[in-house]
């Protein structure tokens, strides 16, 4: 059997990858071996957990306030120490955090090929996202395999030089991972258990009350991006009393400062801490919108016929644009404002985002690597 790296560091890629380990894992050609770089702690774990997925190897990278050029050290590190004791067939890497960066780099060096999940994405803006719009062209020139979600993504890579043979359009392995999650909690009254859990912090029945879900952490919005979010969320709290505003509030203090400090005090705001994958898809699911500077919930969201307002000023995911589910608002109060409320007061803009189709895939994006994986190995001599 080939040995298949599969590289995750952060809480999005925990979940993204979740569904091609679990197809790795059921493959009678392949052996996977999941690596967490610990780029995320807590947060990854919780994702793999919900997944029923444990690592192989933990490599504990993170430390307190660490830069990015002091964590991609601490990455190329330790991947160059355990490349080097695995010695894999194949490493997978997903994305564009610094460990999809750092897994294919040292994966490079070491001659390992490598296969890119979720590949071709662009915002064709190096400022936005940061750094992440740099690490995923990056990681696009150092791969054998270009898993691309959708046929756009596909036309980018293309459009650089890639070789036609070595791309796949797979669809989002994000739609595997949520459909897997949805299923289990309507199959398993697992639901109700998790709707229980949250109401410690939200109160009872509070599935009941219309609210909008928001979620923000993006680099690029600290400091005054940041301030115009909270002053959006400020302004709509107030005009919507009869809806809440649910912010599961990221742990970096460049989002917990000013979101503590303007929205701490508003009744009908309820801050909590980042919740778990299956709580937050149980948020996702009783939600009327959600507001977000995140990438995967622009994915995510539309498959629960949710509209997503995406508070950035470009995207990496223009089909969700074009399709309809979602739409840029920006980092800014005045557009945000003007966005959430036609959303909640017209009837008609809700319905043509709600019942716009999702561009992000099927749920068999998992398979489809899988079966790449396992014909590019099949025509590879084993490595000495």
């Amino acid at each position: 059997m080939r040995t298949v790296a599969v590289i995750v560091g952060t809480r999005p890629e925990g979940i993204k990858m979740a569904p091609v380990a679990h197809a790795l894992a059921r493959s009678q050609a392949l052996r996977c071996a999941l690596v967490s770089t610990g780029q995320h702690t807590d947060m990854l774990r919780h994702a793999l957990e919900a997944f029923g997925l444990t690592p192989a190897h933990d490599l504990a990278v993170m430390r307190p306030a660490q830069t990015l050029s002091s964590l991609t050290a601490a990455l190329t590190t330790a991947l160059d120490r355990l490349y080097r004791e695995m010695r894999p067939d194949l490493c997978l890497v997903q994305g564009d955090t610094t460990t999809a960066l750092v897994g294919a780099l040292v994966a490079f060096y070491h001659r390992i090929p490598i296969g890119h999940v979720e590949a071709g994405l662009r915002s064709f803006d190096l400022a936005a996202p940061f750094p992440e719009e740099a690490n995923r062209a990056l990681v696009s020139r150092l791969c054998d395999l270009h898993f691309a979600p959708t046929p756009g993504a596909r036309d980018n890579l293309l459009g650089e030089g890639v070789r036609p043979e070595s791309i796949l359009v797979t669809g989002n392995t994000v739609i595997d991972a949520l459909l897997m999650q949805t299923e289990r909690q309507e199959t398993t009254g697992e639901r109700q258990v998790l709707r229980a859990r949250l109401a410690q912090h939200l109160g009872p029945a509070w599935w009941e009350r219309p609210y909008v879900l928001i979620t923000g952490h993006r680099r690029e919005n600290f400091g005054e991006g940041f301030r115009e979010i909270c002053a959006a969320i400020g302004e709509l709290a107030a005009r919507f009393p009869d809806h809440d505003f649910i912010y599961p509030v990221h742990l970096n203090p460049n989002v917990q400062g000013p979101v503590r400090e303007t929205l701490g005090g508003a009744a009908n705001v309820k801050l909590i801490a980042p919740q778990s994958y299956p709580e937050f898809v149980c948020l996702m699911q009783s939600s009327r919108l959600v507001l977000t500077d995140s990438g995967g919930v622009q994915e995510e969201a539309p498959s629960l016929g949710k509209p997503v307002l995406v508070m950035r000023d470009v995207t990496e995911r223009p089909e969700a644009i074009a399709a309809g589910t979602s739409r840029l608002v920006g980092p800014h109060r005045a557009t945000i404002v003007a966005g959430v409320t036609e959303l909640l007061r017209d009837a008609a803009a809700y319905g043509r985002m709600a019942k716009a189709e999702n561009p992000f895939g099927d749920g068999r994006a998992a398979a489809r690597i899988t079966e790449a994986v396992e014909a590019f190995l099949d025509r590879r001599p084993p490595r000495s």
